[in-house]
């Protein structure tokens, strides 16, 4: 076929600039915002360009949140006078072990300092990324919202050169609409990640260079989110409330915030551990749950939820950092799990590999390199603030894995008491073993869950949730979740493990359902909120998550 007979084969525009920044996020943006610092103290004449597969930036970012300003403060030491939305200081700071009904506090002092929250700021997560984007443009960078990188570009000698935007307009069928435009090349000395927790490009590149070979597997957790505007009488701004314990089973990691913003809203949420060993468990069930224990409860009844969403939450810590560094660029932020699982907290430590990523390619283009390995970054990385705050905790999760909840959880603290008091004494590491995907037993040898069914006061149905997280995607273009065999579902997944992505998924995107007496896999990719926990926890690896058309997906308001 012709390029004139079919537009997709046409050639695409190109634009040649000297960083690229996949993911208008945290890191993303500190990057832009750091190299373009560097670019006009020196005087240099330098381009940025950030791309945002969000309709707007912000619109895809779903954290707690609670974060440590170190970082921002590094970035922008003049954040307050510039308006950074970080208004709401915490001033209280409780964490409980819950019990079906009851619940014990555990006192401050028994926690370690990493976990103290005091000079901490509750947050929208996406608010701030907004404002840092504010502040990017500000010097210069340009940022393309709804544009989707969706393609690694190559050198001959195969080093990355840039990323290519996706498509737009092509229908379902695979074929090129009315609408179509074609994608548009953007060629970069360097090219830095930042797509977040498990994002397409990043793990093509980490699958190409092999950036996993001397790590442990990655390791993951399901965030599930709702922002609620609650009785005024019951509001108590400052307050930040971490739990454990009820309602997943002992033997599944799991946790619970929540976080007392301003204007009587409240920030709730639940994490579990994609680890788990049974399939029937659905990780949206238990935080509805979780929501009906009367010590979380009383603070909902009479209130409004107004938002929702989900996202995968990288657990692995330092032991599961992939090599960070190749051939023409960087892994930032979450792309290659920086979280701070017992804080509960990467945004910190995101902004800093921005920092620490914009350095190192500033550095390189001025020296008259291009599309090498930054190796700096990755030395900066793990030897300075990122890699001291994840060494510390490395070997809680591997615990939490091992042990429990409980269990896993008290070993846990005293790990992170023995780091901070003596560490000399704690220089072993402890190991992941195996992948979430991997942790499934048959559905045979596990018990079936019975989730109440919601209330509509309380609790909620998983429509209704997608529609409050504004989720919405071109109907007519091809689905952006692949199936490798169109055939394991049915064949492999439903007889050996009850099918589990009709649980994990917490929109509602996988149906098993009937039709002529046989039953049938069914996608509403419309659905997605983008968590990605379907490429990450299926047990026969047979999804992978792509980017659809620029723009889909959910549109997080204060999330």
């Amino acid at each position: 076929m012709s390029e004139a007979e079919n537009p997709a084969l046409e050639p695409r525009e190109s634009m040649e600039v000297d960083v690229v920044i996949v993911g208008a996020g945290p890191a993303g943006l500190s990057a832009a915002i750091k190299f373009m610092q560097l670019a006009q103290e020196n005087e240099k004449e330098m381009t940025v360009v950030v791309l945002e597969k969000g309709a707007e930036v912000g619109g895809h970012i779903l954290s707690g949140a609670v974060i440590d300003p170190i970082s921002l403060t590094a970035l922008i030491p003049d954040w307050k006078d510039k308006g950074a939305p970080l208004d709401v200081p915490v001033k209280k700071d409780k964490m409980y072990m819950l019990g079906r009904s009851g619940m014990l506090r555990i006192p401050n002092f028994i926690l370690p300092p990493l976990m103290h929250n005091h000079g901490n700021y509750i947050v929208s997560l996406g608010n701030v990324a907004r404002w840092l984007g504010e502040q990017a443009e500000a010097l210069g960078v340009e940022i393309y919202p709804g544009f989707a990188g969706a393609e690694i570009l190559y050198d001959d000698s195969g080093a990355v050169k840039g990323v290519a935007t996706g498509d737009m307009g092509v229908g379902a069928d695979g074929k090129p609409k009315p609408s179509f435009e074609r994608g548009m090349e953007i060629h970069a000395k360097y090219t830095l990640i930042g797509e977040g927790v498990r994002g397409s490009l990043a793990k093509e590149l980490i699958e190409k260079f092999n950036l996993d070979a001397d790590c442990d597997v990655p390791k993951f957790g399901l965030g599930i989110k709702e922002l609620w505007e609650i009785d005024p009488a019951k509001h108590d701004e400052g307050l930040v409330m971490h739990s454990l314990g009820w309602p997943s089973p002992a033997r599944v990691g799991s946790g619970s915030f929540m976080y007392h913003l301003d204007n009587n809203l409240v920030s709730i949420g639940y994490i579990t551990d994609l680890d788990y060993k049974n399939p029937y468990i659905s990780p949206y069930g238990e935080f509805q749950k979780y929501k009906t224990h009367p010590a979380i409860a009383k603070y909902l009844h009479g209130g409004k939820r107004i938002a929702y969403g989900a996202r995968a939450i990288t657990k692995g810590g330092f032991q599961s950092l992939p090599k960070l560094a190749f051939n023409g660029g960087v892994l930032l932020g979450c792309a290659a799990g920086m979280v701070n699982v017992p804080r509960i907290k990467g945004t910190h430590n995101a902004i800093w590999s921005g920092i620490h990523g914009a350095q190192a390619a500033f550095d390189a283009i001025v020296a008259g390199r291009s599309q090498d390995e930054l190796a700096s970054y990755s030395d900066m990385v793990l030897n300075g603030p990122i890699g001291k705050d994840l060494k510390k905790i490395r070997n809680v999760k591997p615990l939490i894995s091992r042990f429990g909840n409980y269990i896993g959880m008290l070993l846990g603290g005293m790990e992170m008491w023995l780091q901070t008091l003596l560490p000399p004494l704690a220089g072993y590491t402890l190991h992941h073993k195996k992948s979430d995907a991997d942790s499934l037993l048959p559905a045979d040898q596990c018990k079936m869950i019975d989730y109440p069914k919601p209330d509509g006061k309380l609790t909620f149905d998983r429509l209704s949730s997608v529609f409050l997280s504004a989720t919405n995607h071109e109907e007519d273009q091809p689905c952006h979740l692949k199936l490798a065999d169109a055939s394991i579902p049915i064949d492999v997944n439903l007889a050996k493990f009850a099918e589990p992505a009709q649980r994990y998924c917490p929109a509602g995107v996988y149906e098993v359902l009937e039709k002529d007496g046989k039953k049938y896999f069914q996608i509403n990719g419309q659905n997605c909120v983008h968590c990605k926990t379907c490429d990450i926890k299926d047990p026969a690896k047979n999804i992978t998550w792509t980017v659809p058309e620029g723009g889909g997906g959910p549109n997080y308001p204060n999330m």
